[in-house]
């Protein structure tokens, strides 16, 4: 049988678990100064920002255990300016696919900003994922939000130490964890765990494995909504993203007010909903009053959803009161979810999309480079001709062996003197040095445009050309 839980009771943490009428309300106990004691919550949301917020966290620290072949199966390999991404190889001039990449995952977030606000901050962003995790071991070696207000407020002892102390162990441990991952990403994670036991860890991991765990503890664990509030430049620009149609979490004013004291009996005719219980402010992760309506510090997390929602269904209420929805739908307007500025980024998304894969489909898997010889501008033969020396840089960029044949035009009778076939394993770089000859007669003018061909032998569509400049005398 379920137990009906008395209003009296209903801003207890442990009201939420059994009946404690002796426990003061933790909404009323003081607490330190510019500290937030965020109170867990369970409800719809929340289970989904769980889920989602979990395997977030076992993708990013699985991600680097896994192997494709014989390399992991995401590693920047800084050393060899190779980036691995599952089956593809990326070099540093692939760099414009990134900044492409980046660009679409920003209009991306615009996107999701202009239809539903700040979902992103609230589920996916790594700062709310990390400080959700670090308030969920707090809670359980600590305490709920009001015993720990009550320790922190009390003389120590030896409970509130161990307590403490039990906890930032986990939050270091965590943060370890994510700051060995982080480097797992550029240096293969086998051997560097291998390398940590072993303590022959190279000197340059182990300060980043430092920088990170540091930045984790403090990031997650002490600054938490600071970083939000005050660092992130996301918070301070997202408002020219919002209009009336924005899906935003939002206090029902209407509905809610007058608010009436739970502790005291009023008529009913001359108030509202909201019994003020404050079980929206203390489950806020920001510290704010989602009543005193939209604010930049809120993340849309919807914890105080969850909590209003269990407040209204324990005083037979509809749910609702805080929800998410729009400006107009609180007005009574309909809202337009196909709106210009939706309209605007979805087409520029999509468009960047189609671009962005079909480049990825064009990409030939060569990279060649050539240099010409510096030392030596031309030379003249006997027979007539013309000499020209290169220095051709050839990169397979396939996740297999290839065979490329080399052949250029661009002149009547020019010639390839060299390795005219070569074969290169996966991701091999080779040198070679050949030269290029012509017929003098053919020099209209002391430089001409020629076009060397690479073509690959067993996929002969896998085409690409590269022009360089043939030198000769200047014709009198």
């Amino acid at each position: 049988m379920t137990q009906r839980i008395p209003l009296q009771d209903l801003t207890t943490d442990a009201a939420v678990e059994h009946h404690s009428p002796q426990v003061k309300p933790a909404g009323h106990l003081p607490s330190r100064s510019g500290h937030i004691y965020v109170r867990e919550i369970r409800g719809f949301f929340q289970r989904i920002r769980r889920y989602s917020n979990w395997l977030l966290i076992a993708l990013y620290v699985g991600l680097p255990w896994l192997q494709w072949g014989d390399r992991p199966l995401v590693w920047f390999d800084l050393s060899a300016q190779e980036f691995h991404l599952f089956a593809a190889t990326f070099y540093p001039q692939d760099f414009i696919l990134l900044t492409w990449i980046l660009v679409l995952c920003a209009f991306g977030l615009f996107l999701i900003t202009v239809a539903a606000g700040r979902v992103w901050c609230g589920y996916s962003c790594p700062q709310s994922v990390w400080t959700f995790l670090f308030i969920w071991f707090e809670h359980r070696l600590e305490g709920p939000r009001h015993r720990r207000i009550r320790r922190d407020n009390a003389p120590g002892t030896l409970e509130s130490l161990w307590r403490k102390g039990a906890k930032h162990t986990a939050w270091l441990l965590i943060a370890l964890v994510t700051g060995i991952t982080f480097v797992g990403y550029f240096t293969p994670m086998v051997g560097l765990v291998k390398d940590l036991l072993s303590l022959e860890v190279h000197p340059w991991a182990l300060f980043w494995i430092g920088f990170f765990t540091l930045f984790t503890y403090l990031n997650a664990g002490w600054l938490r909504h600071q970083v939000c509030l005050h660092m992130c430049p996301y918070s301070r620009f997202q408002s020219v993203m919002f209009d009336s149609d924005t899906l935003i979490v939002s206090y029902d004013v209407a509905r809610g007010e007058p608010r009436r004291d739970h502790r005291k009996e009023v008529a009913k005719a001359v108030v509202g909903d909201c019994i003020d219980c404050e079980l929206c402010v203390q489950v806020c992760p920001t510290g704010i009053d989602i009543r005193d309506g939209l604010q930049y510090e809120c993340i849309g997390c919807a914890a105080c959803i969850d909590a209003c929602d269990g407040v209204m269904a324990r005083i037979d209420k509809p749910l609702g009161l805080i929800r998410y929805t729009t400006e107009r739908a609180l007005k009574g307007q309909p809202t337009r979810f196909w709106r210009p500025q939706l309209f605007a980024c979805a087409a520029v998304l999509l468009s960047m999309v189609i671009l962005l894969m079909g480049f990825l489909i064009a990409r030939v898997p060569i990279d060649v480079d050539i240099a010409r010889d510096r030392q030596t501008l031309f030379e003249s033969t006997a027979e007539g001709r013309i000499i020209n020396y290169y220095t051709v840089t050839l990169r397979n960029q396939d996740t297999q062996e290839q065979r490329y044949a080399l052949s250029a035009t661009g002149l009547p009778g020019l010639r390839l003197q060299g390795a005219s076939t070569l074969i290169l394993a996966a991701n091999e770089t080779r040198q070679l040095r050949v030269s290029l000859d012509a017929e003098a007669s053919v020099m209209t003018q002391p430089s001409h445009p020629v076009v060397l061909h690479i073509t690959v032998l067993d996929e002969p569509a896998i085409y690409y050309s590269k022009e360089t400049r043939f030198l000769g005398p200047a014709r009198q």
